[in-house]
């Protein structure tokens, strides 16, 4: 699901690229990667958390990806203003993602999930992509958060078949995703590391 005109500016505010510096920090505090892997962003947005990545994670490549085409050219400009070389990016349907079995040594999910219809397709999609060892970095947001009296009328989501904490960490623990880190507000989401079994 794309996103409407609040949640673009949102995801391109200074408020929300200060959230990610301290979201990037927490996760590579709870659970460092060696460089020179292979990484990628789903719901790339405008491609600043991209930037936040290679800064913080050093990946040799970094692979970037949207469903929003305004987000893909928005984060093409951010790369190429900045002579980022190394990093890819690409139109992608979150449960359809382009790329090879165990390819990546670590996929970043700031916020993508809640947004996709189906997404426990995702999710499986997710786990087909990383390497055995490797590593999911999720922060989520539950129905409480944004399916409320005020969110709702102002950002769109799906609103079937949404999940909430015991779904999320059931799907995980069913695709061999084991959550080793996490912290959660049970009314509002979770920031999580999960490592691929």
């Amino acid at each position: 699901m794309k996103l409407n005109w609040i949640e673009r500016l949102f995801v391109t505010s200074p408020i929300r690229v200060l959230m990610q510096r301290m979201e990037i920090r927490w996760f590579k505090d709870k659970f460092p990667l060696d460089s020179g892997g292979e990484i990628l962003e789903i719901g790339c947005g405008g491609g600043i958390g991209g930037g936040l990545i290679l800064e913080s994670f050093n990946p040799a490549q970094l692979y970037l990806s949207d469903l929003d085409i305004k987000m893909v050219k928005r984060a093409r400009s951010y790369a190429g203003s900045r002579n980022l070389s190394n990093v890819h990016i690409c139109q992608a349907d979150a449960t359809k993602l382009p790329y090879g079995d165990q390819k990546f040594d670590a996929v970043f999910g700031f916020g993508f999930l809640h947004h996709v219809p189906r997404w426990r397709t995702s999710l499986t999609d997710v786990a087909r992509i990383i390497k055995p060892g490797g590593v999911y970095y999720l922060l989520e947001f539950y129905p409480q958060l944004y399916q409320n009296i005020i969110t709702k009328h102002l950002i769109k989501h799906p609103e079937e078949d949404r999940f909430k904490s015991h779904d999320l960490r059931q799907a995980l623990q069913d695709l061999s995703l084991n959550l080793i880190h996490s912290f959660e507000v049970k009314t509002m989401g979770i920031i999580g590391v999960a490592v691929k079994g």
